[in-house]
């Protein structure tokens, strides 16, 4: 019985360094913010934000893998549920990136005014 408690004493702290690293490496990155990363365009948008995009699924998955025990699940229900979330948040950030430039092509060169 007291190695299980420790072990999950371990565990929670390992969760903890892994997404406290993740998150200050991305609020370091959002304070510098480097010009070599956000004032190119990959894909539509700069690398800095696909970093902050990439590094957002990974502690999405690793919270939904650590804390809602997927690791622990048979394999057909992981996948049932990983799977419809990675396409639903692909599906997100492809329109999201589409719409985005699209009303940003519209305000730069358009008749309309930039209000904020």
């Amino acid at each position: 019985m007291a190695h299980a408690h420790e072990s999950n004493i371990k565990r929670i702290w390992t969760v903890f360094g892994i997404l406290s690293v993740i998150t200050i490496v991305e609020v370091a990155l959002g304070i510098v913010k480097p010009d070599s990363l956000h004032l190119t365009s990959v894909l539509g948008t700069s690398p800095l934000n696909w970093i902050f995009i990439i590094l957002t699924l990974v502690k999405a998955y690793y919270i939904t893998w650590a804390f809602m025990h997927m690791e622990g699940e048979k394999k057909w229900f992981r996948r049932s549920i990983v799977w419809t979330v990675v396409f639903l948040i692909i599906y997100l950030v492809t329109m999201l990136l589409i719409e985005g430039d699209y009303i940003y092509q519209v305000f730069k060169s358009g008749h309309l005014k930039w209000l904020f």
